[in-house]
């Protein structure tokens, strides 16, 4: 077994202990990662197939994260559940980036801005803006306490079984809700790189996912995460600049697309795009779209109360989704842990400010006639003999069809999954193909790193809240993490058997993660650190009537055919729940006794930065 200071058992020999090291460590890593993206750019140019490059490029990167995972395995509880609390604040700004920046964010986003437009931006502001909450009303606090789940601090906080029990159940349904979509984001990436069907490629994506997690817990992802934060962010970086340089626009994509949002403009009114496509043919495409949407009209009236909802939405379900919680879990400090929310924003940023211009380039390759890579308007003949719509017709995920019958590619004519946009760019843009290598590399990182936590959240709550606190107090340490091992395995199996029947969308899963996460918790959490007389009894009715309300709003909504209220669709349902949460618990609290003297004191403790945590460091 490593040493809980050193997890790499040594590998690395340098001065100092691994902590001090880890500049250094992932310096090498770095390097190393270009050295090989640079090996398969001379392999392209001598002829290798880009099938192989695709399978070496998965293969190596999933081989090392699985390899830190093997030694960062641990059967400590500290080490396993909080990675021994000594993650520095900069390292955990990288990890819970990569954590947070999911399959969604690096395979979804720029996919939903390419369809939907300036609509779908409110994703963008929404999860940034949770970031915000996180730092000014979460983090400090719950590190101060010293948890090891969220539910744990529900269940110390308010006390009583079934507070800690509704908290672990709404944090199941949400984490579950959204494991779902990053399995079904790495499918969708193994089915292409190693043209194996979606189906297989979800099971092949859960066990490259477990091999991080299961030995070494919540330290193995944190080591795991921060080098799939390497990779996702130079995969997706890359593309952008490269497109923006290829096509004219400048350096610096992210400040000069304004041009190409420009040009876009002029072309939907030469290509007609808002024509709806001919009829029966998106019916044949199950899953698969046309673009209809203009890409920067802000709509006006209800279509701006929807992106103000959407936004909120995405913003407290950011500051409830426990998965990211638990990373200021780590830190050594109060301090750390607001300092790391600081990081996690600006890592995050690099690739929220970059996913609108790589929508935005996309698109422009496509559509524009003056771009040897359009499509539009050339003969369906001939774009059905090129590669990359060869390829991706191959497995599903594309699709033309003449619909007017003239033999010319119409913008309506041409079928796309939302979810492969980012995937497909380089191919689009006519890169070579050792960048699409790279952007599925990065987009597997995406997916599995989030996963990765996703479990880990789920598996640590039941182990520790639902095993060790109220079924078996008296389960020796080295039962408890076998549970959590189990846990971990039985939950990525029924994970993937959900994602492999393909019922929704990644961005619509994580939409209703986030809303289950708000519904529930949002009130709960924050009026436990902020608001003192808070108390057992209302915390019950916040969780139980948020997610109760939410989630039969949800139902009706979506599935009962009931008119949604004031616009509020079933990606806003949170929207509801969160509100029906906060009346039932503020009532329920006010109608009941205050919580003790001793309990006061606490809440007023955890809100001073300095001093001892409230729980110790075994509990």
């Amino acid at each position: 077994m490593s040493n809980v200071n050193d997890p790499f058992g040594g590998l690395f020999r340098m001065k100092g202990n691994f902590i001090d090291n880890l500049p250094k460590i992932y310096g090498f890593y770095t390097g190393g990662f270009l050295l090989f993206f640079a090996l398969m750019a001379v392999l392209e140019t001598m002829g290798v197939s880009a099938d192989v490059i695709g399978i070496l490029f998965l293969s190596f990167t999933i081989f090392i994260y699985a390899l830190i995972g093997w030694l960062s395995r641990t059967m400590q509880v500290d080490a396993y559940y909080v990675a021994g609390r000594q993650v520095p604040a900069v390292f955990n700004g990288m990890a819970t980036a990569a954590d947070w920046m999911s399959g969604a964010s690096f395979v979804a986003m720029a996919g939903g801005i390419y369809f939907g437009g300036h609509g779908y931006l409110a994703f963008v502001v929404g999860w940034t803006g949770g970031y915000v909450l996180v730092s000014v009303l979460m983090a400090p606090y719950l590190r101060k306490f010293g948890c090891y789940t969220v539910p744990d601090f529900i269940g110390t906080r308010y006390g009583g079984n079934l507070t800690r029990f509704l908290a672990v159940l709404v944090l199941v349904i949400a984490s579950f809700t959204y494991v779902t979509a990053q399995i079904n984001a790495t499918g969708t990436i193994a089915s292409r790189a190693l043209q194996i069907p979606f189906e297989v490629g979800v099971w092949f994506g859960l066990i490259s996912i477990l091999l991080c997690s299961m030995l070494g817990g919540m330290r193995a992802v944190t080591w795991t995460q921060v080098a799939q934060y390497i990779v996702l962010i130079i995969a997706y970086l890359l593309p952008v600049f490269w497109m923006s340089n290829k096509q004219g626009f400048g350096v610096i994509p992210q400040f000069v697309y304004g041009d190409a949002v420009a040009r876009i403009q002029e072309l939907e009114g030469m290509l007609q795009v808002g024509m709806a496509p001919a009829e029966g043919a998106a019916s044949t495409f199950p899953g698969l779209k046309a673009l209809t949407t203009l890409h920067a009209d802000t709509g006006g009236g209800l279509a701006a109360w929807k992106f103000v909802t959407l936004a909120a939405a995405m913003m407290l379900g950011t500051a409830s989704l426990p998965h990211i919680l638990m990373r200021y879990f780590t830190t050594p400090s109060v301090k750390a842990a607001r300092n790391s929310v600081t990081w996690s924003l600006v890592f995050i940023f690099l690739l929220y400010f970059t996913a609108p211009a790589l929508a935005t380039f996309t698109k422009l390759q496509i559509m524009d006639p003056n771009l040897a890579t359009s499509i539009i308007g050339k003969a369906i003949a001939d774009v059905n003999a090129i590669e990359w719509i060869q390829r991706w017709s191959e497995v599903g995920m594309l699709a033309v069809a003449d619909g007017n019958g003239d033999g010319i590619l119409q913008i309506n004519e041409l079928f796309i999954r939302g979810d492969i946009v980012v995937l497909a760019t380089p191919e689009i843009a006519g890169l070579p193909y050792v960048i699409s290598g790279l952007v599925a590399a990065g987009g597997m990182a995406a997916a599995m790193s989030t996963a990765d936590g996703l479990l880990l959240a789920i598996a640590n709550a039941l182990s520790h809240d639902l095993y060790y606190k109220i079924i078996d107090p008296k389960a020796e340490t080295r039962k408890r993490l076998v549970v959590a091992r189990v846990l971990l395995i039985v939950i990525g199996a029924a994970g993937a058997a959900v994602a492999s029947l393909k019922l929704t969308g990644i961005l619509g899963a994580v939409a209703w993660a986030f809303c289950f996460a708000m519904s529930g918790l949002f009130f709960p959490l924050v009026l436990g650190v902020w608001w003192k007389r808070a108390n057992r009894p209302g915390a019950i009715a916040g969780m139980a009537v948020g997610l109760g309300v939410g989630s039969w709003y949800l139902y009706m909504v979506k599935f009962a055919g009931m008119t949604p209220w004031i616009g509020l669709d079933d990606l806003r349902f949170g929207i509801v729940g969160a509100a029906a949460s906060l009346i039932a618990m503020v009532v329920v609290t006010l109608m009941t006794k205050e919580p003790d003297a001793e309990t006061q004191a606490m809440v007023d403790e955890v809100r001073v930065p300095s001093g001892d945590t409230i729980l110790g460091s075994q509990h």
